[in-house]
C-alpha cells in the first residue's frame, strides 16, 4: 500500500467533506484521497489536489467546487493541482470503499489481484449487488476509463469495477 502524508487543517475537513466527486457523487473528495494539503495561510485557504489520473476531466469541477464550499464557509481560497506523487487507489478511505460498494461499484483490489482479474480473467471481483465472486469482465472500460465493466453470473447484474491504480 502506498501512502503519503496529508496536511489538512482539522477546521477545514468538514467543509472539504461536503465536496463530492463529480463522477461518483456518493464519494467526497476526502474519501477519494485527492486532497493532499489544505492549510490556512495569511487568511487564505491553500488547497492542493491530485488528479486520480493525469488529464482527469473532473479536476476543474472539483477545484471550482472546493472554492465555492470554502467561500460559502467564509474563506478565500486558492486551489493548486499537483501531479507528484501520483494518486493511487490506496488513498481511497475505508469509508470511500464502502460507499463505492453501496453505490454499486466494486472497490479496487490490490495490484496483483487486479492484474489477475483484468489480464487473466480470474473471478475474484465481488458483485456489489449480491456479494458473489462468480463475476466476469465484459469490457476493460466501464462508465469511465478508471473502471471496467463486469457482470455477475449469479444475479446477472452488470456493474463497474474500480481499477487499481498505482
Amino acid at each position: 500500500m502506498i501512502t503519503t502524508e496529508q496536511h489538512i487543517d482539522p477546521k477545514l475537513i468538514p467543509i472539504l467533506e461536503t465536496v463530492s466527486d463529480p463522477e461518483i457523487p456518493v464519494l467526497s473528495i476526502m474519501d477519494m484521497g485527492v486532497v493532499r494539503s489544505a492549510l490556512i495561510e495569511n487568511g487564505i485557504v491553500k488547497v492542493q489536489i491530485t488528479p486520480t489520473y493525469s488529464g482527469c476531466p473532473a479536476m476543474d469541477v472539483i477545484g471550482d467546487d472546493i472554492k465555492k464550499a470554502l467561500k460559502d464557509a467564509g474563506y478565500k481560497s486558492e486551489v493548486e493541482l499537483i501531479l507528484s506523487p501520483a494518486w493511487t487507489t490506496d488513498w481511497i478511505t475505508p469509508r470511500g470503499r464502502k460507499a463505492l460498494e453501496d453505490y454499486g461499484i466494486a472497490a479496487p483490489l490490490g495490484a496483483e489481484a487486479d492484474k489477475d482479474v483484468l489480464l487473466h480473467g480470474k473471478r475474484i471481483v465481488k458483485c456489489p449487488q449480491c456479494g458473489s465472486t462468480n463475476t466476469k469482465m465484459v469490457s476493460q472500460f466501464g462508465s469511465t476509463a478508471c473502471k471496467a465493466q463486469f457482470q455477475c453470473d449469479d444475479c446477472l447484474e452488470p456493474f463497474d469495477y474500480f481499477k487499481c491504480l498505482k
